[in-house]
C-alpha cells in the first residue's frame, strides 16, 4: 500500500485512508505528534501552503506485526522571499535502523523538492539529540540549519503519573502558585468556538506588543480550529469575577498534547492565572487519557539572553523531562540560492536572540 496525498486533491476516501494509516503510525511510532498529522496538513492547506503526505507500507506479510514497517512523511511547500523550500516538521517517521527505508524516504524528499522547485529541504525529526542521530542525518546529506524548527528544546510531562506525583515533582514555588490560585478562587474553562479564538487573537496581539514577538494571524488560528476541531482548545483563566488573566491554545493529537500558544492580560503580573490554567489542562488531559504534555519551547541550557529564557523558568517549574531534539537540518537543492538564505537567517537568528 502506498498513499500519496496532495492538498490539491479532493478525495474523501483517500483522506479516510490517511486518517486510518495515521492511527497505525502513532502506534508504531509513539514519538509522533501533531506535526506530522493529517490535521496539521489540513491546517497548512487552509492557509495556502501545498501539502504532500507519502505513506508507504513495507510489510513483508499483511498478517505480520513484527515485520510491519510503515513510513510516513508530511511535506509542506513554503514560499519565502529568500527562496521556496520544503518543510518536514517532526518527521519523517521511519525505522531509523532500516537503512533501505531511510534511503527510500530521503530519495523521495529530494524528488519532491526538485519537482516543486525548492531551494532546500528543512526537517526536524522526532529524534532525541545525540551524535548517532546527527550522524544518521549527515549520511543523508543534511547539515544543521541556521534557524530552529518547532520546539527543539522543550519540557514534556508524563501524564501517566498521578496528580500527587506531578505536584510533588514541581518546583516549590510552582506548587505554591497552583495552590494559591485555588485559594483565590481563580476559574479555568475552555472552548473551541470561533468567538473564543477571536478573543484569544486580540489578547495575544496585546501580549505580543508588550513582549515584542510576532503572533500568528487570525487566519492561521481559525485554520487550526477548523483542522483540529475540539482538539484545538482555548483555555482561559479568570478571576472569581470573570476577568481574563491568561490564555492558552492547547492542541491534542493521539498520545500527546501541546501548550502551543499563550497570551495574558495585565492581571497576569498580580495573579497566578497561568499556573491555574496549566494545572487544569493537566487534569483534563489525564481524564482524557492523553499520555504526555509537551510544554512547547524553552531556551537551550545556559542561554540566559535567549528569547525564551523568561518562559523557561515557568515551564520547567512544572517538573517533567527536559528534552532536546536534533536541531533542524537542511538539505541543499540549489546551492547558490541557498547561500543567500543562509546569510539572511543567520543574521535574523542573532537579531531575535534565538541562539
Amino acid at each position: 500500500m502506498t498513499i500519496k496525498y496532495r492538498s490539491t486533491d479532493d478525495n474523501g476516501q483517500q483522506w479516510q485512508e490517511l486518517e486510518h494509516a495515521w492511527k497505525t503510525m502513532q502506534k508504531l511510532h509513539p514519538e509522533a505528534n501533531f506535526l506530522q498529522s493529517p490535521a496539521w496538513a489540513k491546517m497548512n492547506s487552509l492557509i495556502g501552503h501545498k501539502t504532500i503526505i507519502d505513506c508507504a507500507d513495507f510489510r513483508k506479510g499483511k498478517k505480520s506485526t513484527k515485520t510491519q514497517k510503515l513510513t510516513w512523511c508530511l511535506m509542506i511547500v513554503k514560499n519565502a522571499k529568500r527562496g521556496r523550500y520544503l518543510e518536514v516538521p517532526g518527521g519523517p517517521l521511519v525505522d531509523w535502523t532500516d537503512s533501505a527505508a531511510v534511503e527510500t524516504i530521503f530519495a523521495q524528499l529530494r524528488a519532491v523538492a526538485k519537482q516543486e522547485g525548492c531551494v532546500f529541504i528543512r526537517l526536524r525529526p522526532q529524534l532525541r539529540r545525540g551524535a548517532e542521530q546527527e550522524s544518521l542525518l549527515a549520511a543523508q546529506g543534511a547539515s544543521p540549519a541556521p534557524m530552529h524548527l518547532h520546539a527543539e528544546h522543550t519540557v514534556i510531562l508524563d501524564l501517566t503519573k498521578s496528580s500527587d506525583e506531578l505536584l510533588a515533582a514541581m518546583r516549590r514555588q510552582t506548587r505554591y502558585e497552583v495552590r494559591r490560585a485555588a485559594k483565590l478562587g481563580l476559574k479555568v474553562d475552555w472552548a473551541s468556538s470561533e468567538e473564543i479564538f477571536c478573543e484569544f487573537h486580540r489578547a495575544q496581539a496585546a501580549t505580543a506588543a508588550r513582549q515584542h514577538f510576532v503572533p500568528p494571524d487570525l487566519k492561521t488560528l481559525l485554520a487550526e480550529r477548523q483542522a483540529f476541531g475540539d482538539n484545538a482548545r482555548i483555555y482561559v483563566a479568570r478571576t472569581a469575577e470573570g476577568e481574563p488573566i491568561a490564555y492558552g491554545l492547547i492542541l491534542i493529537d493521539g498520545a500527546e498534547a501541546e501548550y502551543f500558544e499563550a497570551a495574558s492580560t495585565d492581571l497576569h503580573h498580580k495573579l497566578p492565572g497561568s499556573y491555574a490554567l496549566l494545572w487544569q489542562v493537566i487534569q483534563d488531559l489525564q481524564t482524557a487519557k492523553v499520555a504526555r504534555f509537551n510544554l512547547w519551547g524553552i531556551a537551550p541550557s545556559g542561554q540566559k539572553n535567549h528569547r525564551y529564557a523568561g518562559v523557561t523558568t515557568f515551564k520547567t517549574g512544572f517538573g517533567g523531562e527536559i528534552v532536546e531534539f536534533v536541531p533542524a537540518q537542511d538539505i541543499v537543492i540549489k546551492r547558490s540560492r541557498y547561500l543567500i538564505n543562509l546569510l539572511i537567517e543567520t543574521i535574523r537568528k542573532k537579531k531575535r536572540h534565538l541562539g
